[in-house]
């Protein structure tokens, strides 16, 4: 770690990736019985300008409440992914690298505050506002579990090894619960020791599987402002980080290593082995989410509550390096792409924009003119 003037400076080693594993991540079924979209998608150009390049954010419409929650899946063997979005009105989505729409996940009766995919991509699940997690087939979208809770789940995480799978789920009852999905109608395991049954002081915001150190990792992100680092084999607390503001999300970075967390007017990229002091990024704007990019890692992106700007900064300096309007809504969810070349954002306004890191350059849908 290097140090000026007696302060640490931002390390590299904090913001490189983790080793990854080979794996073997067989392709979704396209044409799957998914319920149909509320709206049907489209792609609509919003000309703006980066550096005199045009700038066209892909719009996948289709929610009809809020988007709160984004997660891309990993890169898939031919170099696509997906993308899985959470939403107010109840209907988790799942869409190709395009933003085209796949399919939509029936069976939720409120609000869905968190949705991820697994590391093979066969399977999804959600925590919603009506006391619940789901477990879903990516295939055919069916319902292969409900876990019933006591209030609303705000976050969910299923372990990164496809068997023997468990699941996280957190919210606002402040109970972290393990569940093993091979035996989901057994009663789950509480992590922590603390005589009142609870697992945190405040709202769990935020659940991270860690993909690395064996799968025994899990990190926890509350409305208590602290950070909590736990072992998913004794589950004991084996860390914690007080951020001083309520936290409002946490995403760990493609590649694994390094956690975003926004809490007030900051955004702390976290070592989720904690090897490294942490790097924080104050902004003039109060963030409502954050997400590091997986390959350069010198820059983030990030929505706020205040406005309807999606920003990217520079990691080093805290500088806005773009800022660009698409949205209608304050944007309440931003991530990068497996491959760093799109990040998405999610809106009040019911929306996902899909935008690309390097305008102008082909790729996807955005092909450019000879």
């Amino acid at each position: 770690m290097a140090y000026v003037n007696g302060y640490p400076t931002r390390s590299p080693n904090i913001l490189q990736q983790s080793q990854q594993h080979s794996l073997h991540i067989p392709q979704p079924n396209h044409h799957s019985n998914l319920g149909s979209p509320a709206v049907s998608n489209s792609h609509t150009p919003e000309p703006q300008t980066n550096g005199g390049v045009k700038v066209q954010p892909l719009l996948c419409s289709g929610h009809t409440r809020p988007v709160v929650h984004l997660q891309f899946s990993n890169l898939l063997e031919d170099g696509t992914y997906l993308l899985i979005s959470a939403c107010k009105d109840g209907n988790p989505m799942l869409r190709s690298w395009l933003g085209d729409w796949i399919g939509t996940f029936l069976g939720h009766k409120g609000a869905v505050w968190s949705s991820k995919i697994s590391l093979d991509t066969s399977r999804a699940v959600t925590g919603s506002a009506d006391f619940s997690a789901k477990i879903w087939d990516c295939n055919s979208g069916e319902a292969l579990h409900t876990f019933t809770h006591n209030h609303i789940v705000r976050s969910v995480a299923l372990s990164p090894q496809p068997q023997p799978q468990y699941l996280l789920t957190g919210g606002n009852e402040k109970k972290i619960r393990l569940f093993d999905l091979g035996r989901p109608d057994a009663e789950p395991l509480i992590l922590g020791s603390n005589p009142d049954g609870l697992s945190c002081d405040g709202t769990i915001r935020s659940l991270v599987w860690d993909e690395a150190q064996g799968g025994s990792v899990g990190v926890s992100a509350a409305e208590d402002g602290i950070v909590r680092w736990w072992d998913l084999r004794t589950l004991s607390q084996t860390g914690s980080l007080n951020l001083e503001d309520p936290i409002t999300s946490m995403e760990l970075a493609h590649g694994g290593g390094t956690l975003s967390v926004t809490a007030g007017n900051k955004v702390h990229f976290l070592d989720i082995m904690r090897q490294h002091p942490p790097v924080t990024v104050p902004l003039p704007h109060p963030p409502t989410s954050a997400s590091l990019h997986p390959f350069l890692r010198d820059r983030f992106v990030a929505g706020s509550a205040n406005d309807p700007w999606v920003r990217v900064y520079d990691l080093d300096s805290g500088q806005e390096k773009e800022v660009y309007k698409g949205h209608h809504g304050p944007v309440l969810c931003a991530s990068y792409s497996p491959d760093g070349e799109v990040y998405a954002s999610g809106s009040e306004d019911g929306t996902i924009r899909l935008w690309q890191t390097n305008p102008g350059k082909s790729y996807g849908l955005w092909q450019t003119q000879e």
